[in-house]
């Protein structure tokens, strides 16, 4: 997440907000934004009730055998003014799509 926080300025040239948003309490989020040396965008505690929003958004690991469950899954989404969803990446772990990726869609919005 902190490769948003660099180009920061360039989605706000979209009009786009950056947020990010996990299960993790807010005492986590802060512990991990100090770890990073912080952000500057809103990050939300989906917490209690745990996984919420995760799961009306369909990326809340329900599955009891697999890794990491009760977590939400890796993702990126892109929510238009209107509130439709134009696009939805879930990802490993390791991965993340390029940030360019993300400013293909925000043009052709």
């Amino acid at each position: 997440m902190p490769s948003y926080e660099d180009d920061l300025p360039r989605f706000e040239e979209f009009d786009t907000q950056v947020l990010g948003i996990s299960v993790d309490s807010v005492h986590s989020h802060e512990a991990w934004q100090k770890s990073i040396g912080g952000v500057s965008y809103p990050l939300c505690s989906d917490f209690y009730p745990h996984g919420e929003v995760s799961e009306k958004y369909g990326v809340l690991r329900k599955n009891k055998d697999e890794p990491a469950y009760g977590a939400s899954e890796r993702a990126l989404m892109i929510i238009d003014k209107e509130g439709i969803i134009q696009f939805i990446d879930v990802h490993p772990l390791d991965r993340q799509p390029d940030n360019e990726e993300l400013f293909d869609v925000l043009r052709k919005l």
